[in-house]
């Protein structure tokens, strides 16, 4: 029923990577109704106070926006949620571009590499 969680990160910043993955992919869409804190705690297999804190971060983030008696939505706000993705885009290719790093790539090789990767993905489809 639960979900599996590292131990390396708090579980309220797991929960709220995966709901900003789930709007970045349009699997939640702008004025979307999230689940209640009690629904999400049960669904994710955690405490309801994790839940809450889930949800107040990502009201911080100005990602969702909780109306009193409602529950939380999706902020329809489509600058936030674009950045929201433009974010997520740059924070993957900084990893993958230290990782890269880390294993002694160049620049040159790591843009090559890229480059190859793609253009043998398309002679896929």
């Amino acid at each position: 029923m639960g979900e599996e969680f590292q131990a390396s990160k708090p579980i309220y910043m797991q929960i709220v990577e995966k709901i900003t993955k789930q709007i970045v992919r349009n699997e939640l869409s702008p004025g979307d109704k999230l689940p209640s804190v009690r629904e999400m705690a049960i669904q994710s297999g955690v405490n309801p106070n994790t839940i809450q804190r889930t949800y107040s971060e990502l009201e911080r983030m100005e990602i969702v926006e909780t109306r009193r008696g409602q529950g939380t939505f999706v902020s329809e706000n489509t600058e936030v949620l674009q950045g929201l993705k433009v974010d997520l885009q740059r924070e993957i290719i900084e990893t993958f571009i230290q990782n890269m790093k880390d294993l002694g790539f160049s620049e040159e090789e790591i843009l090559k590499g890229v480059n190859k990767f793609l253009t043998d993905k398309k002679g896929e489809k």
